[in-house]
């Protein structure tokens, strides 16, 4: 399995926490926060799959390309990032020594972090 960082993905989430566009949720919460497939697939037929790739910060460079098996760790429900997705993407990357998207996730979670009010 070779996963990469998708670059761009990173630059959406920081602009959308930057913006504010944050849920600052509790760690155990993506599972009842994720989107479903359907939500995905309503996504993808509105957007396009470029677009749905960058809502995941990482991408499998085994999977066919334009596909949703390509797209990993998802940090959000496509308007907001979600601080749960973001703690539960950077355990995963860590446990799966994907050290290039697990960095980018502790950063991300910081940035969330430091913007509490």
């Amino acid at each position: 399995m070779s996963v990469r960082l998708n670059k761009e993905a990173l630059e959406l989430a920081r602009r959308l926490i930057r913006d504010g566009n944050v849920v600052r949720d509790e760690r155990d919460d993506w599972s009842e926060h994720a989107p479903s497939t359907d939500d995905e697939n309503a996504f993808i037929d509105e957007h396009g799959m470029d677009e749905f790739a960058k809502w995941h910060l990482g991408e499998e460079t085994a999977e066919t390309a334009g596909t949703k098996g390509r797209c990993k760790f998802p940090y959000g429900d496509f308007r907001r990032v979600h601080r749960c997705a973001v703690i539960s993407g950077e355990s995963r990357a860590g446990q799966y020594d994907h050290a290039s998207i697990e960095k980018a996730l502790r950063d991300l979670l910081a940035e969330i972090d430091e913007g509490r009010s």
